[in-house]
């Protein structure tokens, strides 16, 4: 009788850390796809600036084109090609800030670029933050053998999330 009550008490502490762990790793993927939106719409916000610095009356019309359509595509690319996109538009924004005289005629939109690619640091330093968090915690043994992610995907960081830090 007492090893039986002994084996329910293990078993059930025993459930009560798998819901604990399932719970857990559920938090963090909640995290990660939390983390993930604010990214991406600070990352719109610098494509919304991207086009206000394209509609300079100062921007000449090449320069204009390739800002415009360096702002849309990181606007509007799907999740696959989004890394070669917003790594294209950082680009563009460097090497406008670095070879033209714009931000000294226009230094209040290019305060706010300044502004919104420092708070896009952050979010990206969270972002990986919560996905080395949670792919940390879903390769232990346990999580593994009891199928404690379920069938959430396994969380990824972007390869333009190493060009903006």
């Amino acid at each position: 009788m007492k090893t039986s009550l002994a084996l329910l008490v293990i078993f059930l502490l025993f459930a009560w850390y798998l819901s604990f762990s399932a719970t857990r790793l559920d938090r963090l993927h909640h995290r990660v796809e939390t983390s993930w939106a604010n990214l991406d719409a600070t990352l719109q916000r610098r494509a919304a600036i991207a086009l206000e610095i394209a509609h300079l009356p100062e921007i000449d019309p090449a320069t204009n084109l390739i800002l415009t359509g360096a702002a849309y595509g990181a606007r509007e690319a799907q999740i696959f090609e989004r890394s070669d996109q917003e790594s294209g538009l950082s680009g563009t924004l460097n090497l406008l800030k670095s070879k033209s005289d714009l931000p000294e005629l226009h230094p209040e939109i290019f305060t706010k670029l300044e502004d919104v690619t420092e708070r896009v640091r952050v979010a990206i330093a969270i972002h990986i933050e919560a996905v080395a968090a949670t792919k940390a915690l879903r390769e232990k043994l346990v999580f593994r053998f009891f199928r404690l992610a379920g069938s959430a995907p396994l969380p990824i960081k972007y390869a333009f999330e190493d060009d903006l830090l």
